[in-house]
């Protein structure tokens, strides 16, 4: 049974990527903060380059990837250039039991300090995540939510993610990108992982 996988840009300071699997091209131009389509792969493992749109000498990444069987991953193109990689970050096979909306939060913004992501009513649904911190999910009743990005344990708001519609029976994570301070500026993007 095949896995699958998508490749979303989250590297601020790199240009829009083709990225390959084996030397096939799987993703063709794709831009920061955007993400591709979920790709059917046999499970096995795969060497992954990534160059500039319409290059081929120098790949921005050359690595190794490994997809296990009958899995579902987001891989994360990090950091900012020279020193860019891949991060596979796992998804849910199966959609919650109750049928409720899980939402969780992923770091990606390579230079913002660790934070806590609250409920405008103050309520902490995510502490002390870092860079790189893949939270569990938080299963919550459908609805639209504001989230503020916090920095940890302080009321000091960094981000605000705004009229975040949760619905019933699906996952989504909130990704932090972008830079502190610095431009591309601090920002989210909300994926959708329907199951």
């Amino acid at each position: 049974m095949n896995s699958h996988i998508r490749v979303f840009h989250a590297s601020p300071n790199s240009p829009a990527v083709d990225v390959y699997a084996n030397g096939n091209m799987i993703v063709k131009n794709l831009s920061y903060k955007e993400v591709s389509q979920y790709l059917p792969v046999p499970a096995g493992t795969y060497n992954i380059t990534v160059y500039p749109t319409g290059q081929m000498n120098k790949p921005v990444i050359n690595t190794m990837l490994s997809i296990p069987e009958n899995s579902v991953f987001t891989v994360a193109a990090i950091g900012t250039l020279p020193g860019i990689g891949l991060y596979p970050i796992p998804e849910p096979m199966m959609g919650e039991k109750s049928g409720r909306p899980c939402v969780r939060f992923v770091h990606l913004s390579p230079n913002a300090p660790a934070v806590d992501i609250r409920l405008e009513d103050g309520t902490n649904v995510f502490s002390n995540v870092s860079y790189m911190g893949i939270t569990d999910y938080a299963c919550v009743p459908a609805g639209t939510y504001n989230f503020n990005v916090n920095v940890a344990g302080t009321n000091n708001t960094v981000l605000t993610v705004p009229n975040v519609r949760l619905d019933n029976n699906k996952y989504y994570t909130i990704y932090a990108v972008g830079l502190v301070g610095m431009s591309p500026p601090l920002d989210a993007v909300l994926l959708t992982e329907p199951r």
